[in-house]
């Protein structure tokens, strides 16, 4: 059994209580280690040792702290066999997934605002001749992230980075469901010489950790990845005590294929969109709208494709589809696989149950499903599923195609693809999401802003947007 500890005030410590949590891997369904069970009493630990921190840390030169950010990038390069095979065990996506993107991404993000703050610069204005405007940007101080089980390590140092970087202390939520490499990534600070208290980490359940961190009075912001039902209670919290904000929440995103694309890029990359992670990431093109002239041609390749993906264990080369996060996850996700059903969506492929045999034949397995036929404005079509299901549902003008895309509640992310240049800026810009891609998906500047509109979020993620958000601005005005 594995067992996983706290990391507060520099030290791997148990829980005051003593309780621990059962960790499960989504591969066999089996129990392989523990979690802490923390509660308020280590919140308020965490809290002390990075409000104690704070004065340090954040007077530490920008050298220093980029030199120890980018000793813990180098750590996570030289342990990425290591952190990749725990995501894998943590997670159930393939381990191949994990090497090539969460974890040198981890690695990138400690990378990217290590650097930037050692290009950053104040913005200065004269005033009527005789007076001098300036802008200055100093660290809140302590900082509350709380991170998802998607993409565990990826998203939890696409928080903690910039926070840190600016000169905050952090208190780090990482999900109880996947908490294995943030509690890795506890010990290669240690190893970085990062100071003690500078990050805290603890682990446990959302409504007795995430909550205590969220409502305690000393943390200035919170920066929370995951669910909009939780993201509400978050800013029901957050919104009353005046602390900044930022939320990035669900997706129920468009894929939106013209007749003029290139088929074969469109329809390979429509593939790993659907069902990248097991479908389970926040970006993945659920609905997907094919042009009528195409729309057969299309089906009928991407039902051929999908049908043949490899559901297997993380551990296995070939797998290209892993198992679902965990029981519970498995059962909402078959439940909306019944739910199109009874809505009248055709199954044109997948959505059964694959049973692996020996210790993989308790796994959450599931094989990915494509439906026809729905309505755009069905439940299946309007809620997050999270998961390998797809829709698919052609469209004869762009207007029709328009009003489909923003029909839901959601505005992540879309992704168009057209040959024509007139339609990828002007239709591109009519669609309701914070980020759209034209002829690709998921490809990231780290300087570009992250997030999204209505039902998905508050705020905006990556390059400076994320270090003025850990920053406070102050404007100085001499007159001369």
């Amino acid at each position: 059994m594995e067992r996983i500890l706290n990391y507060i005030a520099g030290e791997l410590i148990e829980p005051q209580s003593g309780e621990y949590l059962e960790n499960i891997e989504p591969a066999t369904g089996k129990v392989y280690g523990e979690i802490p069970d923390s509660a308020q009493k280590d919140v308020e630990a965490a809290v002390q040792s990075a409000d104690k921190a704070f004065p340090a840390w954040s007077n530490t030169s920008r050298e220093e702290r980029s030199r120890i950010m980018l000793k813990i990038a180098d750590l996570i390069d030289e342990n990425l066999d290591m952190l990749a095979m725990a995501e894998a065990k943590d997670n159930g996506k393939p381990v191949k997934l994990a090497k090539s993107v969460d974890i040198p991404r981890a690695s990138a993000n400690m990378r990217f605002f290590a650097t930037a703050i050692l290009h950053e610069s104040t913005e200065a204005h004269q005033t009527d001749g005789d007076a001098i405007n300036m802008t200055l940007r100093s660290p809140i101080g302590v900082i509350g992230c709380i991170s998802p089980w998607n993409l565990p390590l990826y998203l939890f140092t696409w928080k903690i980075a910039p926070a840190l970087a600016v000169g905050n202390t952090v208190v780090a939520k990482p999900s109880e469901i996947t908490p294995m490499t943030a509690f890795l990534f506890s010990k290669l600070c240690i190893e970085a010489g990062l100071p003690k208290g500078v990050l805290n980490i603890v682990h446990g359940l959302g409504p007795k950790v995430g909550q205590a961190i969220v409502e305690h009075k000393e943390t200035k912001a919170i920066s929370f990845t995951g669910g909009t039902q939780t993201g509400k209670r978050i800013a029901a919290t957050a919104a009353p005590m005046f602390k900044k904000i930022s939320l990035e929440l669900g997706g129920k995103n468009p894929n939106i294929i013209f007749a003029d694309c290139d088929f074969e890029k469109a329809l390979k990359t429509s593939l790993h969109s659907s069902f990248a992670n097991q479908g389970q990431i926040c970006l993945c093109g659920s609905r997907i709208f094919i042009e009528r002239p195409i729309y057969e041609k299309f089906r009928d390749a991407f039902v051929a494709k999908a049908s043949k993906l490899k559901v297997g264990s993380p551990y296995e080369p070939e797998s290209q589809v892993g198992a679902l996060v965990s029981e519970s996850h498995f059962g909402k996700v078959r439940s909306y696989i019944d739910l199109a059903k009874k809505e009248g969506g055709k199954l044109l492929c997948g959505g059964d149950v694959v049973e692996l045999e020996g210790d993989y034949s308790g796994g959450y397995y599931l094989q990915p499903a494509v439906f026809e036929n729905l309505p755009f404005n069905c439940r299946t079509n309007q809620e997050e599923i999270f998961g390998p299901v797809v829709t698919l549902t052609p469209f004869d003008t762009e207007e029709e195609v328009l009003n489909m895309a923003n029909s839901t509640p959601y505005g992540l992310s879309a992704s168009v693809w057209t040959n024509n240049l007139n339609r990828a800026y002007g239709f591109s810009s009519k669609i309701k999401s914070g980020i759209v891609w034209v002829n690709c998906w998921l490809f990231r500047d780290l300087r570009t802003p992250f997030g999204g509109v209505k039902n998905s979020g508050v705020g905006r993620e990556g390059g400076w947007d994320a270090l003025n958000f850990f920053a406070e601005k102050q404007n100085i005005c001499i007159r001369l």
